[in-house]
């Protein structure tokens, strides 16, 4: 299978090139979509290799519209499409341990490796450890995921209203509505940072808490009643408790609590509703409800 390996990024530093590099030695072509505003410097401009296109987008989109614009530009011999974060640097095995999985099984429309917590060691996902080397998932991280392209194709294009968080978990949904498998093969690990996590103290517990700026805790909190609501299933009440934990995390945990358990609040109201609030985007960004 040819694959190419699409790089998403916004101002990206010196780690990128390391991505593009480790992308290389197992797909055909990189295509990095960078969301990075005219003038400011990024890192995709130094990227001088012709096997690499580099989309100037002229704005942040957001993770969709950069995964979109990629899409309009692949390969037509791409088989595969290997998504990538700007700091995920890969193992040489995960591509074609990946790869395998789809040759074996012509079901499976997405397998993606297991995220690992290279700085403070372990899986971010506990039932990785405990379960069989190729799980079914209602969802995974965009990031190393391994996609089909025929199930691409026939899935279309990534949800842009939903600007970052939920991204990939509502693609998944629809791969798996297509009649696909989504998979994750907990034997391949991919070193992956969630950003600002820390471990608090609660009695007798330890508590690991993701410290994100108020923008973001708003679209996780409206993209999962979005999906919530419109699923409908199982994985809405799962949706629910997580959120829950989130909430509570962010009320005891967060320093910032004035600022950011409202953005939950408005994340949740908006959510039920379909709305969006544009003080929740990050400065320059550009909003797509399609």
């Amino acid at each position: 299978m040819k694959a190419t390996a699409v790089v998403t990024a916004y101002h990206p530093d010196e780690r990128l090139a390391a991505v593009v590099e480790s992308a290389l030695k197992s797909c055909q072509a990189v295509i990095v979509s960078d969301n990075t505003p005219p003038g400011s410097t990024s890192a995709a401009a130094e990227l001088t290799d012709p096997r690499v296109t580099v989309l100037a987008n002229g704005s942040n989109r957001g993770l969709g519209g950069a995964l979109n614009a990629a899409m309009a530009v692949l390969p037509e011999d791409t088989d595969t499409v290997l998504f990538l974060d700007q700091d995920s640097v890969l193992p040489p095995e995960l591509v074609p341990s990946l790869a395998a999985r789809l040759d074996a099984d012509g079901r499976i429309g997405i397998v993606a490796p297991t995220p690992w917590d290279a700085e403070h060691g372990g899986s971010y996902e506990k039932a990785a450890a405990t379960g069989p080397a190729l799980a079914d998932r209602d969802g995974v991280m965009t990031s190393g995921m391994l996609v089909r392209r025929a199930c691409l194709d026939k899935v279309g294009r990534f949800r842009e209203d939903f600007f970052v968080d939920w991204v990939d978990f509502d693609f998944c949904m629809r791969v798996r509505a297509a009649g696909y498998r989504v998979t994750q093969d907990t034997t391949v690990l991919l070193p992956h940072s969630l950003g600002d996590r820390r471990e608090h103290r609660l009695g007798p517990w330890r508590v690991h808490v993701l410290h994100y700026p108020v923008w973001r805790h708003y679209w996780v909190a409206r993209n999962a009643t979005v999906l919530a609501r419109e699923q409908r299933n199982a994985w809405s009440l799962s949706a629910a408790l997580y959120l829950a934990r989130w909430t509570f995390n962010t009320a005891v945990f967060e320093p910032r609590r004035r600022t950011h358990v409202p953005a939950l609040l408005r994340g949740f109201a908006d959510g039920l509703t379909g709305r969006f609030s544009a003080k929740y985007l990050p400065a320059g960004a550009q909003y797509s409800a399609r």
